[in-house]
């Protein structure tokens, strides 16, 4: 154990004293296995740490810098780079030729003529270089590599808005930068609700992504909780019959169809049958009729999410053969739907999460306390030595919180994992509340939105 201050300096050059006589050089170093060749079939090699042998090097940092670009520091396991060296990144088959050479003092890039093997360097301005990617020399057609590094996967989210208008463009901009430097940090674009959410290790780690767009980038953000992607779905059998007609001079419209709707199965989405029969309506307008099932669809019924898991079968209808046309039937189909919800007794879907707790076993018992208050359902759990594998389905409208609730409850002692699982029933009480919300913010009645 060494003392020092970088406050002053006191003990710093006994410290570099100790590092240069007791810490293993490069020649002592327990260097991890590379791979060359992809799968099972791959074969297991240890670097060389001789100045003349081929280049293997590990990018083990990207970092985006608002000055110099993109910038790959990585460390040299076996031969030299020099500012001429050809080099391959990973697979690539094309190679790249290094340009500048730098080390790294501080925040200062230091430019030097050689690196050797134990040296730490870095190049600038090379798009093909990733995080944990290897750079070698070698010609052969063997992917070159190392096993992934493992992280724990991110699972804080929260969803970002730009504060300025026109500034969308350059925020994706800055937050693909920000993934490309930091393996722990993803950007996610829902489409079902329109949400930019970005998802990190926690609370801190977020504000630290953050302050840095704010400080580095000059990006301000309004955050806020992710949306629940829910979902409506139908119950029971039931019947829909619209009969379109729409006179203003010249040709009108009109469309007749009826059909019946029924629940599928769970993750089916939206299935249309086509059961007409003797031509009561054309072929040529039957997908017109679909599509207007699907839209109106799309556009919900309670409250405004997609209607998902049923099945809607067409099975009769008339037609005009001179003011029928594709446009009544769409909007005959989407108000035979629409007729057809107010019997089917709709219901309100929500996204339900498998969840793994990983946390020392004497905090099982509050662990699964807390997942049954957020009307989880412990699957089981399993013992790994001194900690407990807690497993649980739990409805993600519950989890968004949970990061910061579980680094409290045990000393940041514990970790967790989750992803989809399936959809469920959302219990009345929550389903009311949830609707009221959605149409709240809508300012509208949904069930009487026009089509």
């Amino acid at each position: 154990m060494c003392f020092a201050s970088a406050k002053n300096g006191a003990g710093v050059a006994a410290l570099l004293d100790v590092f240069a006589s007791l810490a293993p050089n490069a020649t002592e170093g327990n260097a991890p296995p590379f791979l060359k060749g992809e799968g099972a079939e791959a074969q297991e090699f240890y670097a060389v740490p001789g100045a003349k042998a081929h280049v293997l090097a590990h990018v083990f940092k990207v970092i985006m810098d608002p000055f110099v670009g993109k910038v790959g520091i990585f460390r040299v396991h076996q031969g030299t780079i020099t500012p001429n060296t050809q080099l391959f990144v990973g697979d690539g088959r094309r190679p790249f030729k290094v340009g500048h050479l730098f080390t790294i003092q501080g925040k200062d890039y230091v430019e030097t003529d050689a690196l050797v093997p134990g040296d730490i360097g870095a190049v600038t301005k090379v798009e093909e270089i990733e995080f944990d990617r290897v750079l070698h020399d070698s010609h052969d057609e063997d992917h070159i590599h190392l096993r992934p590094l493992e992280f724990p996967v991110p699972m804080h989210g929260i969803a970002v808005e730009t504060k300025k208008k026109g500034d969308e463009q350059r925020l994706f901009e800055v937050l693909h930068k920000l993934e490309m430097e930091d393996p722990c940090f993803k950007l996610e674009r829902h489409a079902t609700t329109n949400e930019t959410v970005i998802r990190g290790l926690g609370e801190l780690h977020m504000r630290v992504k953050l302050d840095k767009m704010l400080q580095q980038y000059k990006m301000e953000l309004s955050v806020k909780p992710p949306k629940i992607p829910y979902r409506e779905t139908v119950t029971r059998l039931a019947e829909g019959h619209c009969r379109h007609k729409k006179q203003t001079g010249g040709h009108g419209q009109f469309g007749v169809c009826r059909i019946r709707m029924e629940p599928a199965a769970r993750g089916a989405g939206v299935e249309f049958v086509d059961d007409i029969f003797g031509g009561s309506i054309p072929k040529n307008w039957i997908p017109s009729v679909e599509k207007g099932i699907r839209a109106s669809a799309e556009r919900g019924f309670l409250a405004g999410f997609p209607v998902v898991d049923f099945r809607a079968t067409l099975y009769d209808g008339k037609y005009h053969d001179v003011d029928s046309s594709d446009m009544a039937f769409k909007i005959a189909g989407s108000l035979a739907f629409k007729e057809a919800m107010k019997q089917a007794r709709p219901a309100l879907l929500e996204p339900v999460m498998h969840v793994e707790v990983y946390a020392p076993d004497q905090y099982s018992g509050d662990i699964m306390g807390d997942l049954s208050s957020r009307r989880g359902r412990i699957s089981g759990s399993e013992a790994r030595g001194s900690s407990v594998v807690i497993k649980a389905q739990v409805p993600f409208a519950e989890m968004l919180s949970y990061a910061t609730g579980l680094t409290s409850m045990t000393q940041g002692r514990a970790s967790y994992s989750m992803e989809f699982s399936h959809y469920d029933y959302v219990p009345n009480e929550i389903a009311e509340k949830v609707i009221a919300a959605a149409k709240a913010a809508k300012g509208v009645v949904v069930e009487e939105e026009e089509v």
